[in-house]
């Protein structure tokens, strides 16, 4: 896993996100996320979580993935701290789909303060970028 950045923005708040391959760029941008709403090193790695979303193109595969990781964070109540991907399907005749396992905890408002709440992700200047040898790169930005 390489690292991600966090992009300025006037009312958002963006994420830059480098990666060796695809799979491992969607688990990135999830943790990133994870990263600029709590202390992902405060999370402990009690219980799996299933976790898939699906989407037309690539790009709304990654919006709908990020905002299903939003919705274990918001909805589920739950902190992740560690996500594997299992499959990420691209066939063009189907909407692409990625599942996912994921480890960690109930939320604690104790525990796992957090630093901003993100509403969703956006498809706001998003960008996915394939460079040749170096990996994949993808900017997205989230709706604070």
């Amino acid at each position: 896993m390489r690292e991600f950045e966090i992009l300025e923005h006037t009312a958002d708040i963006g994420l830059r996100v480098h990666a060796d391959s695809l799979t491992e760029l969607f688990a990135s941008a999830a943790l990133a996320l994870q990263s600029i709403s709590l202390d992902a090193a405060l999370v402990e790695l009690q219980n799996r979580y299933a976790l898939a979303a699906t989407g037309e193109d690539l790009e709304a595969l990654l919006v709908n993935w990020l905002n299903e990781i939003i919705f274990f964070l918001d909805g589920r109540r739950v902190a992740l701290g560690r996500i594997e991907v299992k499959a990420l399907e691209l066939e063009a005749s189907k909407d692409f789909e990625i599942h996912a396992d994921a480890w960690g905890e109930p939320l604690d408002a104790v525990r796992h303060p957090m630093h901003l709440v993100v509403k969703a992700a956006t498809y706001h200047q998003l960008k996915i970028v394939r460079h040749d040898e170096t990996g994949w790169t993808a900017e997205i930005f989230l709706d604070i």
